[in-house]
């Protein structure tokens, strides 16, 4: 024989309720069923909802009655045979009649006993059972039984302990000489030896199914709900959760204790003493296997499980009147216990100068003033400070049989978690090592869950979530390149770059899923005004783990905010040199934020487009190096401008070509004013270790002074025209000795410079040609002949290139 339950969601309404009695038909052919189901979704909530507006003297009391009513109504008008609805609605109607006399009695008395409320909380499974029986009978052989004759439980009329010799002994009677293949009876409801009604408490229809399930020796239990078993995290917070094929009764209690509601965990105490196996299937996918709960689960992952509960308040009771005095533990717990407060989780500090105690909110202001005043005398003489309370919480937990076998995983819980900012406010674990559990924040319930999913769980695939601002020419270039490259990524290098904010100056898009890289320019036309505030806001709001934000704009506002979002353990990868070469003190913050927090702060493509220059010097730092001199030509842009000017060109019309070729910044002034190379040179001189201000930057600048002061692009351009005859002169100088002309930086023993030189023929510089950048690292381990790194320095496509490699080292790195 088999039990089957059905829960709510299963009998919700007739579309579902013909998807059971299929089950139930299918179930039938191989063995006799005994079927418990629960009351119509929402049906107990709403009659519970009636009886305390009722004795609150509220006068729509009966509105949620009638709700429940009509529903019941309908059901029995769709489904129940024609033959049968006459003496099926009589009997539902006598039901209603007794329910409405009950909450008019709670109206009268302005009160809810135990013994009432029990009784109408009981009527929802009353309702649902003979229903469903009666639509079953068309096509089954079945019988309807009233739970109330066979489950006998104290007088606890909410929460009722079952008497298990009587029950037992009645089950068993019944169900030997019951000769029909199907039993279905009303799970949640019970009765005492008096013959009052009583209800079993939270997960009661589970219950009272694994009661008959062990009372008859079944062969299996199956609970039948709306997912497909227990899965691996809450698959509504983590999308690649998935069902856990076998689990162990114990897994399954942790499980269900740290909150995975499939099961209640008092439901596998009667099954698990017989070693009955449970069940949990999909009543709208019955063909999914679903979870198997046994005794011993065949062979796996160490941790089977990661759940979690939340609404929970952390209570401290500390001071030093507490080490080496016996019995503060006791007085505490036993506190708690008088006032049925429930502790779900409790860790004790080894040097017994606290306890702290995890309890439900809805507890906290009863718990707080009864520990205080349990306390008093302790308080009052400064030996025991008073309840120390956080609320806002939850507790996050890993669970697996075989943790305790496998060295490492609380390490790597605890590690995962810490890279992504998720503060742990309290840790616990049993001796059996069945489940490590750690107290959060509530705000990173849903970033811990799926950090800690990839951990565990998938196949070594991380994932990255980018918010973009700036989606020019380097900006679009960067996101064609991920939509490109995303296969690869996944399958070479097991990243999941996902895009989840796009912004421009005006608009912004936000999409948890991922935003579609073939169509983001149509979903960000169809966005949201756009600040930088709100996007940081929205972005921080989301908590995602493994969050960057990518900066490809040159706008000194956006650089002003990276504070914030590293502050935030939110990534920064730029392009924009403005922050590292801002003030040394803004400088030095931003490096303190990103060490702090170990969050990424990457900036390879200030200095070289994509070339990896940056990271170079830092590998030379870190590896015990020390520079004393930099040259380079830093500037794609000027070096095109100088390789494609001379006496038959005009200066005017390649500095504009080089801007369509995007070489330049929106405005080329920046570039040809030498400001541009002189905070990559900088930049390069503080990552040598060097503390420099851009004021200390010597920059001989080549513009005329007319052209340093204009103000717009057009207006510049109109000046370059009017001084041809300077840029002329220039290159002919150039010339003349037989040198190219090169806008250099130079940095020497803590001085840097930076502007137009000539160039020899022999020298390094003298052949780099386009828009290319070239350096040389003159350093404790390079003396005479340096370290050079030369390549394309300019374009937006080698811009973006760099940024996606920054993105690739943090996802190497996570």
């Amino acid at each position: 024989m088999n039990v089957l339950k059905f829960g709510g969601s299963s009998v919700a309404n007739p579309q579902n309720i013909e998807k059971v009695v299929q089950i139930i038909a299918n179930a039938s052919v191989n063995s006799p069923l005994i079927v418990v189901v629960s009351a119509f979704g929402k049906t107990t909530n709403k009659l519970i909802a009636s009886a305390e507006q009722a004795a609150q003297n509220n006068a729509n009391y009966l509105e949620n009655y009638k709700e429940v009513e009509l529903v019941h109504f309908e059901v029995i008008e769709k489904l129940v045979p024609e033959n049968q609805q006459e003496e099926v609605k009589t009997y539902i109607a006598s039901l209603f009649k007794q329910l409405k006399t009950l909450l008019e009695g709670c109206l009268l008395l302005n009160e809810i006993t135990p013994k009432t409320l029990a009784t109408i909380s009981g009527f929802g499974e009353l309702l649902s059972s003979y229903i469903i029986a009666s639509i079953a009978s068309k096509q089954l052989d079945v019988v309807y039984k009233d739970s109330r004759e066979l489950i006998i439980t104290s007088n606890a009329f909410d929460k009722a302990q079952v008497d298990f010799q009587l029950t037992n002994s009645n089950c068993k009677a019944y169900f030997e000489n019951n000769k029909h293949q199907v039993t279905l009876l009303p799970g949640f409801i019970a009765r005492t030896k008096e013959g009052k009604s009583t209800t079993l408490g939270r997960g009661g229809s589970d219950y009272s199914a694994a009661i008959y399930a062990a009372a008859v020796n079944a062969n299996e239990l199956q609970i039948w709900t709306d997912v497909s078993g227990m899965y691996t995290a809450n698959p509504h917070m983590v999308k690649q959760a998935f069902p856990i094929p076998h689990i162990s009764y114990q897994e399954a209690m942790e499980l269900s204790h740290f909150g995975a509601k499939v099961i209640y965990p008092p439901t596998i105490q009667p099954v698990l003493e017989k070693e009955i196996p449970i069940r949990i299937k999909n009543t709208f996918e019955p063909e999914n296997v679903g979870t198997l709960i046994s005794k011993i689960t065949e062979n796996g992952k160490p941790v089977k499980g990661i759940s979690h509960i939340e609404n929970i308040t952390l209570l401290t009771l500390e001071g030093s009147g507490m080490v080496g005095v016996s019995g503060i533990s006791k007085r505490l717990f036993e506190t708690l216990s008088t006032h049925n407060i429930n502790v779900v989780l409790i860790t004790q500090a080894s040097s017994e100068h606290s306890i702290c105690v995890g309890i439900y909110d809805e507890d906290a202001e009863k718990a707080t003033l009864k520990i205080n005043e349990a306390f008093a005398f302790e308080i009052e003489r400064h030996k025991i400070d008073p309840i120390i309370v956080e609320q806002g919480l939850a507790i996050i937990a890993l669970v697996g049989d075989k943790m305790r076998n496998h060295q490492g995983l609380s390490g790597q819980m605890f590690s995962s978690l810490g890279k992504n900012n998720v503060n742990i406010r309290a840790i616990a674990q049993g001796a059996s090592e069945k489940n490590i559990s750690a107290v959060i924040d509530s705000s990173d319930a849903k970033k811990a869950l799926n950090t800690l999913h990839e951990q565990f769980f998938e196949e070594k695939v991380k994932q990255l979530n980018l918010f973009v601002t700036g989606v020019g020419n380097v900006g679009e270039r960067f996101l064609a390149q991920i939509h490109q490259q995303k296969k690869y990524l996944k399958e070479q290098l097991k990243l999941n770059v996902r895009v989840i904010g796009i912004s421009n100056s005006k608009q912004m898009v936000f999409d948890e899923g991922g935003i579609s890289l073939k169509s983001w320019k149509e979903q960000l036309q169809k966005g949201e005004t756009s600040t930088l505030e709100r996007f940081f806001e929205r972005t921080k709001a989301l908590n995602l783990r493994n969050s960057v934000f990518i900066d490809n704009t040159a706008n000194q506002k956006v650089s002003e905010i990276y504070e914030h979002y590293l502050a935030n353990n939110i990534g920064v990868v730029t392009c924009n040199k403005i922050a590292c070469a801002s003030e040394l003190d803004n400088y030095k913050k931003l490096k303190h934020i990103s060490r702090k927090y170990s969050v990424p702060f990457l900036f390879e493509t200030n200095v070289g487009a994509g070339l990896p220059i940056i990271d170079t010097l830092k590998n030379l730092i870190a590896s015990g190096d020390r520079v004393h001199k930099i040259q380079a030509v830093l500037s794609g842009s000027l070096n095109f401008v100088f390789n494609n000017f001379n006496e038959n060109t005009s200066f005017h019309d390649v500095v504009r070509q080089a801007q369509e070729q995007g070489y330049t910044e929106p405005d080329p002034k920046i570039d040809l004013s030498g400001v541009d190379v002189a905070r990559k040179i900088l930049i390069l001189a503080r990552e040598s270790g060097y503390d420099l201000e851009l004021s200390d930057i010597e920059n001989n600048s080549f513009l005329p002074k007319k052209s340093l002061e204009t103000t717009n692009n057009d207006d510049f351009y109109a000046s370059l025209t009017e001084f041809e005859s300077h840029f002329q002169q220039v290159y002919k100088e150039a010339a003349d000795k037989n040198c190219r002309l090169k806008y250099v930086a130079e940095f020497n023993d803590g001085k840097a410079s930076v502007g137009l030189q000539h160039i020899p023929f022999d020298h390094p510089f003298y052949n780099l040609e386009g828009s290319d950048n070239i350096v040389l690292f003159f350093t404790d381990r390079y003396p005479v002949n340096p370290l050079q790194i030369k390549g394309a320095g300019a374009g937006a496509e080698v811009t973006a290139s760099g940024i996606f490699a920054d993105v690739i080292r943090i996802g190497n790195n996570i």
